[in-house]
């Protein structure tokens, strides 16, 4: 059976619901996401999203923010699109250093690193295409510590990527950043699911 692609209005539990579960599912969360996250280079890392992950940050959103039936409608809006549609992996890809000079030294070098990910396997290249809601390199060439970056497939390459063992490279193309990594066969093995 195809994963879920959208998170709709009836999926959103009442928050009174939610808060009494919210322990067990932040548990259960980061015992799901410990396979969908991938490290590359010594300040990024990777996070492929997908229906439960979206989940979990509306009502997370919701939950803290109680905004309401109107904050529903945005939070619906702003994540459905990080949901595969079963011919794409999409990921969140975040620059996590911790001292604010050292930060800013290095995102204000790899502006543009969004359009430079990519993934190689079966010799296939997929450059990823990062989410268009608004441009998360500055003019002046600073990179945004957090970009959204989407890949898509064919029906064969998702075929190619599926295979038990496929070797699957996740990198990044950039001048001052080209760092790379294999992804490991258990988190290919759990990704595969969102090419059905």
């Amino acid at each position: 059976m195809s994963a879920k692609r959208e998170i709709t209005r009836d999926d959103i539990l009442d928050m009174e619901a939610y808060g009494a579960s919210r322990k067990e599912r932040r548990v259960e969360m980061v015992a799901r996401k410990k396979n969908r996250r991938v490290d590359v280079g010594p300040h990024a890392t990777a996070y492929f999203e997908c229906y439960a992950t979206m989940w979990h940050q509306v009502h997370e959103m919701l939950f803290i923010e109680r905004g309401g039936e109107e904050q529903i409608e945005d939070e619906l809006r702003a994540y459905n699109p990080m949901i595969p549609n079963g011919r794409e992996l999409v990921t969140t890809i975040m620059f996590e250093i911790d001292d604010p000079v050292r930060r800013k030294m290095v995102l204000s070098k790899i502006g543009g690193i969004e359009e430079t990910v990519f993934l190689k396997f079966a010799g296939e290249t997929i450059t990823g295409e990062p989410e268009t809601d608004l441009d998360r390199t500055t003019a002046d060439g600073k990179a945004s510590s957090v970009q959204f970056v989407h890949f898509p497939f064919t029906d064969d390459q998702a075929a190619k990527f599926s295979q038990a063992g496929a070797e699957v490279t996740f990198g990044f193309g950039h001048p001052e950043y080209g760092h790379m990594t294999l992804i490991p066969e258990v988190v290919r093995a759990e990704l595969a699911g969102d090419l059905d």
